[in-house]
C-alpha cells in the first residue's frame, strides 16, 4: 500500500480495513470448516469472532460511503473518527491473532491435523499483515491532521 494519498487516505484506509475484516470473517469458516472436530469451546469462540468482525466490516462499510459521498472533503472531525475506527480494526484484529494462536497451541484436533497447522499461520500471517498497514497509518497521522 502506497502511504500518501493526500485527501483521498481516509477512503484508502478504509477499504484497507474493508477487505481484511472480510478476509478474517471468511476465516472463521475456513477454520471450522477445516477442522470439524474442533473442540467446541474454540468453534464457538469462532462463531462470535465472525459476528464480531462481520459487524465491524459493516461500520467500516458505512464510513466507506460517508467518504465517498463527501468527494474531495473530508472534514476534520471524520477524518480522526476513520482513525479511530482503524485503531479499533488494529486491535480487533491483534485480539483474532491471539485466538488463532491459542486454536493453533492449545487445539488438540489442531495439533493432529497438519494442514489446520499451516492454514492458520498463513491465517496469522494475512492478519498480521493487516495490522502492520494499521500501525504505519496511525504512527504517521500520531503528529496531528491538518486539513
Amino acid at each position: 500500500m502506497q502511504y500518501f494519498y493526500g485527501n483521498q487516505m481516509p477512503l484508502r484506509i478504509l477499504d484497507e480495513a474493508e477487505f481484511w475484516k472480510h478476509q478474517e470473517e471468511e476465516h472463521t469458516v475456513v477454520i471450522r470448516e477445516l477442522v470439524p472436530n474442533l473442540e467446541i469451546n474454540f468453534v464457538d469462540a469462532l462463531k462470535q469472532w465472525e459476528a464480531a468482525i462481520a459487524q465491524t466490516r459493516q461500520q467500516v462499510i458505512r464510513y466507506i460511503e460517508s467518504v465517498v459521498r463527501l468527494g474531495t472533503y473530508v472534514p476534520n472531525e471524520l477524518y480522526h473518527q476513520v482513525l479511530q475506527l482503524v485503531a479499533f480494526c488494529l486491535q480487533q484484529s491483534q485480539a483474532f491473532i491471539q485466538l488463532c494462536e491459542q486454536i493453533k497451541t492449545q487445539s488438540n484436533a489442531v495439533s493432529q491435523n497438519q494442514t489446520a497447522k499451516v492454514v492458520l499461520n498463513h491465517i496469522i500471517r494475512e492478519s498480521e499483515y493487516f495490522t502492520g498497514i494499521a500501525q504505519a497509518l496511525l504512527s504517521s497521522t500520531s503528529s496531528g491532521y491538518s486539513e
